[in-house]
């Protein structure tokens, strides 16, 4: 399926996820689509294995929880995430590393304070290794994180911006 894609997520310098000055961080990269889904391209490295060759299944949970809580933003700005209440994840194939992965994430109920999404990881083939539903609290980036987190590690990646991605 092809993703039309309208813009960028920001990403920050520290996070397990996206952090791009944490060594052991998994450097994703999320993007907004026409359709207000969250689709992430990542590479897991050996350092983030279970057994040899697959990613440990924590790592395929960190990244469905993280794509999903990102998705309120396609409907509100940089400042709104999602903070995690309940995530249930079903693991279907193993996954690999050093390939890139995808997922797409998406709210499904929007309650207000309270919204709820799912997501799936796609292997390299587009076959679903994982997929996931939660429950996340709606806050602002403030509530959560000091100014100087906005200010000094919140940013767009430097990327150019595909105008579709494939999976």
């Amino acid at each position: 399926m092809n993703h039309k894609i309208r813009g960028h997520q920001n990403i920050s310098k520290h996070c397990l996820v996206c952090g791009t000055d944490n060594p052991f961080g998994l450097k994703t990269i999320f993007y907004e689509t026409t359709q207000n889904e969250v689709i992430a391209r990542f590479t897991p490295r050996a350092v983030h294995q279970s057994y040899p060759g697959l990613t440990h299944g924590g790592i395929t949970a960190a990244i469905l929880d993280e794509t999903i809580g990102r998705a309120i933003m396609a409907f509100n700005d940089q400042q709104a995430f999602g903070v995690t209440m309940e995530l249930n994840v079903k693991y279907k194939k193993p996954v690999p590393y050093d390939v890139e992965l995808k997922v797409v994430g998406r709210i499904t109920q929007d309650k207000g304070r309270i919204f709820i999404g799912t997501g799936e990881l796609y292997l390299p083939d587009g076959i679903v290794a994982a997929t996931a539903e939660g429950r996340y609290l709606r806050r602002d980036l403030g509530q959560i994180t000091a100014a100087d987190f906005t200010e000094n590690q919140w940013f767009l990646p430097p990327e150019l911006l595909p105008e579709a991605i494939e999976i």
